[in-house]
């Protein structure tokens, strides 16, 4: 077939035709008669056993052999050739055994596609395009086939590499959430087809392939919880793996050979898949592995004892029916289509992401591979959250226990015709209902939030042309364009980039744009904070500034907004532990009101059936029943609920003055019962702001600054250290007189940088040299420039990295800002910019030898910046103290001198570098070291001819690697993307200039940085302890400066603990749990491991308040009891997910809101208590009455009356009562402890009986006379009146007396709640008014009362107040939790 022509994809037999090789698998030649036997043999005693091969160096001629000392593990070879061409070259390499002879000899022809998605160009019509037409496949020997797979080839650190990855993850998908097992067979499944499978690789690390074979030996028994067990499609991957890598690998082999029978057995489940309930598959692949083991191994030799005994009929039964596979040396085929899994690849290189996706940054995906590919990885959709209709959303309002408990009283009232009692209940239950329906409709916003990131459109590179698409329609392998102020379309991995910067806020939280940097970032896990991960891009994120072009690497509900929108749409809706307590309570009193009713209707009644005759029994039944009901209704405390709702309320208000927004109510109350805070680290407990504490400079010299987070440049100065006792003396800002080694190093600082501090509102950058009083000596005559005063008023900002920043502002503070530097024509000319892997920085930087000429001679220099152990080992000197006057300028340090002024760095230099650093990093200070390098001299006075500038001797050289041989059908895909997958596989790297290497550099200094703790804190921090509330740090910076700050702030004290988050990531939820000593700070954590954090505390019984700003807060934010936003640096999302939003972002406002939260509740317990005892007393007097056969003291509309006017109005006072002395000095509520405890049911069951005993007393002491005594009725009338005015009384100097719980009343201010006093005082004139006002006592069956009855009511009032400060004593006494 000519070159131009599509090959044609033939059968398996046609293509190996007569050439199949005769022994495929390198065994001995007895072995496959054996082998080939097996299915015969099923029902014979003997095992199948494989002959030992003869005594041999090796047993095939092939590169690769096998061992003398291992006769039994034999290498798989795949011939070179199973995916024929019809060219001349390739036909003559199948027909002459020479050529051949250098190509493996085994077929293993794995298609993990559809059948019906094989791409069979025989078939094919006759007017469809030549899917290959420009893009055949070439014919040299090393490049056969056209397939993708036989093009992928990385080195065995890399493919170790990545096994070693998923390896940590299989053994710890069981524990963690964020991990998938089918992702980690995903990953794992792509690695064999396209890293290893065809003898690419036959040999690998003996330790990870152990760990491997252990770990899909622990998966591959996962089951579905079904009547008949079925093993998941997971565990059938790793099955399917683990007899590949048994094909392909010698170690892994070795592995698994040291297993016992027993071990393999309870693993491999081999009876459960030659079971009836298994797949044709499954069947397949057991007798596979079944042939492979007892063919490999001696030991494992007789295929029944890797099988349960009662299985072997099964197993026999399944062997004869697949002989096929006894024969076939290898694995079935399990289906699917095999591409790249979703991943960020931060690891890998540009052309490794390329080829893995089967794209090219020149043409991109080809249009016709867009439908199989959206089929495989779906559409780019973020999850779509529940959206329950707003009719749902008022339904469900009215399905809470209290609220139906209402309404049964309300068909009650009804029933005994108070048909005004019934609408104010009534009333309340509708204001319960729109407030809950308005808390949750605002808890909606947060999934609208989400569904709002959704970028609709995308600029994609697709067939070689641009256009804009909806980015719905993007796949993993799109190539994406980024431009100027547009959002991400999806996760992408960034190939190009152009000056690109992206705001990550939405992620991070971080303000601050993100400078972006392709290079690939090694690691050891899968796992990459967000804020590390620059060479990425995320979904919904903005291109602040340049452009860039990015591969599409994870869409939908893989990418990072897609796992937050899952996370916060999956959150299940917890009820607080006020909900909790209330719904209890409301049960409980549910069923008293019950057993009350029952036992006063039966009391009544048989007094009755007694005293009436038969004739006039039925109404005095009925009045028995009403007075019963209404009697059971005045035990449910009616008003709770509006007034629990009011208090929330009112706090709620007192909390927003106090900026602390709460966005649903009851989070009010959840605040103030927290064990745990949670908080972040930067702008919630620090300023947010990073400064320059401190320069440590060669000569070892101390400096300080004043004002060191104030971007102002004419605000502070910089101090040299002196004795502590000693004033820090201010250093001068002329160039003659500052030290060299200091100035050197804030150079550093400042031209070794990329950021910048600007005016807000100019229209350009307005450094330091608009407002710096620096000096240039010979230009200003040794006099200060004056300081522009217009700009003082002025605000500033930072751009760029905050730590670069804030080494600007540190020069600045100097004199030296960069400016300086430019107009003395320092100019950049080469830059290295930092990875994790060097962690250093470097520039080269080219000034004029003459100031006056700067068209001549010029000199180099390099300035690097990084961590100082980094810099140290790269150093070979230090620059040492300089003498006055040995220099004209301290910048001549810099130029070519023969005499070059550094010293070598000797050990004990060494130390004292090291201690310094310590020392500074030990106070919580973020550690850089500052070194220079003199490079070259264009002109007279060359250190040395030899240095150059480098530039000259760059030579990119492309390491070609032989292509490995393809072992699979292509597939449609395949052929439509081959033109993708030929080009190589190595980025070109840029080879660093000799003269600029970051070596042989000589020592500065160190500069350490901080953001300050804020005023307050600390105290906050106390308070917080002494409420019996741990404090936790959380924070992505470095555990020893997390420690330090946590330190000075009394959150980390002696005994305490700080973990990382790597260390983290190894532990489940269970065991972080039971971390003894729970750790009081968490360093270099991201935000995705707060919400383990969250469910690891709740699982041990913690109520936590949980503090974020990022979208990736989010979810933990959700989870928590409470959930605190950052009104400032928080996203949209974040605060729409929190309970709480603080305005200032400060730490102190939380402690505030604890508070506030630990009053509400105590103002609930108040009045819930109040309204108990009132009602019990009630309860208790008719009771008593009702046992001794006495006239009940109250008629029903009293008893309704007295609800109205007792209980609402002091018990709506009683929640906007402040706060008792102490408040903050008590232990935290438990969640488990009800509402109401043992000691405050014993104060309810005290309160209400003297109330009880002391109306009963004067109602029976009333001179009612005898029943057959005309005014009878009249005296019985009074005494009612009088008893109920006893009572009511009582009552409403009980809400005075309920103000504090164990504090004497005598030791408060009775006008600090003048709420209460109003609330008393219309209680009071309606109880008059229903006394006292004709024609409303005839309604309420009242009369007017005596003076002697106002003096019985006083007497009992004053008996109240003692009994009740006795009370109090006690529980002060006692201790006694209320």
């Amino acid at each position: 077939m000519a070159d131009d022509q599509p090959p044609i994809i033939k059968s398996e037999n046609e293509r190996l035709g007569n050439h199949a090789p005769a022994n495929p698998v390198n065994l001995p030649a007895e072995a496959p008669a054996v082998v080939a036997s097996a299915a015969a043999a099923a029902t014979s005693p003997e095992p199948l056993v494989a002959p030992l091969p003869p005594s041999s160096n090796s047993t095939h001629t092939s590169d690769h052999t096998v061992s003398q000392t291992q006769p039994h593990i034999f290498t798989t070879h795949v011939d070179d050739h199973a995916n024929s061409t019809t060219t001349a070259a390739h036909a003559k390499d199948l027909t002459d055994p020479a050529s051949s002879s250098s190509h493996h000899h085994a077929k293993n022809n794995l298609s993990f596609a559809p059948k019906d998605n094989l791409y069979e160009i025989d078939n094919a019509p006759a007017n469809s395009p030549a899917p290959l037409t420009g893009i055949a496949p070439t014919t040299s020997g090393t490049n056969e086939g056209y397939s993708i797979y036989s093009n992928v080839k990385d080195g065995k650190v890399s493919i170790e590499h990545q096994i070693e990855i998923n390896v940590v993850d299989l053994f710890d998908v069981q524990s963690n959430k964020d991990i998938s097992l089918e992702e980690v067979m995903d990953s794992l499944r792509y690695v064999m087809e396209y890293r290893i499978k065809g003898g690419r690789y036959p040999s690998l690390e003996y330790d990870i392939m152990k760990r491997l074979a252990d770990g899909l030996l622990m998966n591959m028994g996962h089951s579905e919880k079904k009547r008949k067990i079925r093993l998941t499609e997971e565990a059938d991957v790793a099955f399917q793996l683990f007899g590949e890598f048994l094909l392909e690998v010698q170690e892994f082999r070795q592995a698994v050979g040291e297993k016992s029978v027993s071990d393999l057995r309870f693993a491999l489940k081999l009876d459960v898949r030659c079971g009836s309930s298994s797949t044709e598959q499954q069947q397949q692949a057991a007798v596979a592995l079944i042939a492979l083991l007892t063919t490999i191994y001696p030991q494992f030799s007789d295929w029944r004892e890797l099988v349960k005994g009662q299985a072997h009929p099964e197993v026999q039964k399944c062997m004869k029916q697949h002989a096929d596979f006894v024969k076939a040396e290898k694995m079935p085929e399990l289906g699917g289509l095999i591409l790249a899994p979703q991943a960020l690849c931060f690891d890998r290189r540009i052309k490794r992401c390329l080829k893995m996706f089967r794209t090219s940054l020149e043409t991109g995906l080809p249009s016709e591979a867009i439908p199989a590919l959206q089929e495989h990885y779906g559409r780019n959709t973020l999850p779509q959250p529940p959206n329950p209709s707003i009719a749902k959303m008022i339904l469900t309002q009215f399905t809470d226990f209290m609220i139906l408990l209402l309404l049964a009283v309300a068909i009650l009232l009804a029933a005994i015709e108070e048909y005004i009692s019934m609408g104010v209940l009534l009333i309340v239950v509708v204001l319960n209902a729109i407030i809950g329906f308005t808390q949750e409709y605002k808890a909606g916003k947060a999934l609208d939030a989400l569904s709002k990131l959704s970028v609709p459109a995308a600029q994609v590179l697709r067939d070689g042309k641009t256009s804009m698409i909806n980015s719905e329609e993007l796949v993993p392998g799109d190539i994406v364009i980024l431009e100027e102020g547009e959002s991400v379309p999806a996760d992408l991995r960034l190939a190009e980039v152009s000056q690109l910067e992206i705001i990550e806020s939405i992620l991070t939280g971080e303000s601050v744009a993100v400078n972006k940097d392709p290079k690939e970032i090694k690691t050891l896990t899968r796992k990459l904070p967000l804020g590390d991960c620059k060479g990425n891009a995320f979904m919904a994120t903005v291109v602040a500034k340049g452009r860039g072009k990015g591969i599409v690497v994870r869409t939908g509900h893989l990418t990072e907004m897609g796992k937050i929108s899952a996370a916060i749409a999956g959150a299940p809706k917890i009820l607080t532990p006020i909900q909790q307590k209330l719904a209890k309570l409301g049960k409980l009193l549910v069923v008293f009101a019950l057993v009350l009713c029952a036992v006063m209707a039966g009391i009544q009644v048989a007094y009755i059936q007694k005293r009436n005759p038969p004739g006039h029994r039925a109404d005095a039944v009925k009045h028995a029943i009403i007075t019963a009901i209404s009697l059971a209704v005045s035990v449910i405390p009616e008003g709770l609920v509006a007034v629990t709702t009011v208090t929330m309320a009112m706090g709620v208000r007192r909390m927003a003055t106090r900026r602390a927004i709460v966005r649903t109510l009851p989070a009010v109350e959840t605040l103030g019962s927290v064990t745990f805070i949670c908080s972040d680290k930067t702008g919630t407990l620090t300023e947010g702001k990073m400064g320059a504490a401190e320069l440590w400079t060669s000569d070892g010299v101390a400096y300080g600054f004043t004002e060191s987070t104030s971007l102002d440049p004419n605000k502070g100065n910089v101090t040299m250290k002196t004795n502590d006792s000693e004033e820090p003396q201010v250093m001068s800002k002329s160039l003659e007189e500052v030290p060299a080694q200091m100035l050197i190093s804030l150079m550093v600082s400042s031209l070794c940088n990329n950021s910048s501090v600007v005016q807000k509102g100019a229209d350009e950058v307005s450094e330091a040299s608009a407002v710096a009083v620096a000096v240039s000596a010979e230009e200003n005559n040794n006099e200060e420039k004056p300081v522009d005063t217009s700009a003082k008023s002025a605000e500033w900002k930072g751009i760029g990295d905050p730590t670069e920043v804030a080494l600007v502002v540190a020069a600045q503070k100097a004199g030296f800002p960069k400016s300086y530097f430019h107009d003395l024509g320092y100019t950049r000319i080469y830059e290295q910019a930092f990875d994790s892997e060097r962690k250093v920085m470097s520039v080269v930087y080219k000034a004029p030898l003459n100031r006056e000429d700067d068209k001549g001679d010029h000199f180099e220099f390099v300035l690097a910046k990084g961590a100082p152990e980094e810099i140290l080992n790269r150093c070979v000197g230090y620059l040492p103290p300089i003498g006055g006057g040995s220099l004209p300028s301290p910048l001549d340090v810099l130029k070519p001198y023969e005499h070059d002024l550094a010293q070598p760095v000797t050990e004990e230099f060494y130390d004292s570098v090291t201690e310094a650093s310590g020392r500074m990093a030990d106070n919580g200070l973020r550690v850089l070291g500052l070194a220079y390098k003199k490079v070259k001299v264009n002109g007279g006075g060359a250190v040395s001819s030899g240095l150059g500038d480098g530039l000259d001797h760059i030579n990119n050289i492309k390491d070609k690697k032989e292509i490995p041989a393809s072992t699979l059908k292509p597939t449609k895909l395949d052929m439509l993307t081959a033109a993708n997958a030929q080009q190589d596989d190595d980025d070109d790297d840029e080879e660093i200039p000799p003269g600029y290497a970051e070596s042989e550099l000589v020592f500065l200094g160190m500069i350490g940085l901080i953001d300050p703790a804020r005023a307050g804190v600390k105290e906050s921090v106390r308070i917080c302890k002494e409420a019996g509330i741990t404090v936790v740090m959380i924070t992505g910076d470095h555990i020893k400066t997390a420690s330090a700050i946590a330190k000075e702030l009394g959150i980390l004290e002696e005994g305490g603990h700080a973990i990382k988050g790597e260390e983290l990531d190894l532990l489940s939820e269970q065991a972080i749990a039971d971390l003894k000593p729970f750790p009081n700070v968490f360093a270099r954590v991201s935000p995705d491991n707060k919400l383990k954090l969250v469910t690891a505390l709740q699982s041990r019984g913690e109520s936590v308040a949980m503090t974020g700003d990022g979208v990736n807060d989010a979810p933990a934010i959700k989870a928590a009891n409470v959930g605190v936003a950052m009104g400032i640096a928080g996203t949209d999302i974040t605060k729409q997910a929190a309970d709480i939003v603080l305005s200032d972002d400060n730490f102190n406002t939380i402690v505030i809101a604890v508070e506030e939260g630990r009053r509400v509740f105590e103002n609930i317990l108040k009045f819930i208590v109040y309204l108990l005892s009132c009602n019990c007393a009630e309860i208790f007097l008719f009771l008593l009455c009702a046992a001794l056969g006495e006239e009940l003291p109250f008629t029903v509309r009293m008893i309704l009356w007295a609800n109205i006017i007792a209980d609402v109005p002091p018990a709506i006072a009683l929640g906007v009562e402040p706060a008792e002395p102490g408040l903050m000095k008590r232990e935290p509520r438990s969640a488990k402890r009800g509402i109401v405890t043992k000691a405050s049911f014993a104060v309810i069951i005290f309160q209400s009986l003297i109330m009880t005993l002391m109306t009963f007393s004067v109602y029976m002491l009333s001179d009612r006379g005898e029943p057959t005594d005309p005014n009878y009725a009249q005296n019985e009338s009074y005494a009612q009146a009088e008893a109920f005015c006893i009572l009511t009384s009582l009552q409403l100097l009980q809400g005075f007396l309920s103000r504090t719980m164990r504090t004497s009343v005598f030791r408060i201010d009775p006008f600090s709640n003048r709420w209460m006093i109003v609330g008393v005082l219309v209680s009071f004139v309606l109880m008059i008014m229903g006394v006292y006002v004709d024609g409303l006592n005839d309604i309420l069956n009242l009369q007017p009362i005596n003076g002697m009855s106002w003096v019985k009511i006083i007497v009992c009032c004053a008996i109240l107040i003692v009994l009740s400060e006795i009370e109090k004593l006690i529980l002060r006494i006692t201790k006694a939790v209320v």
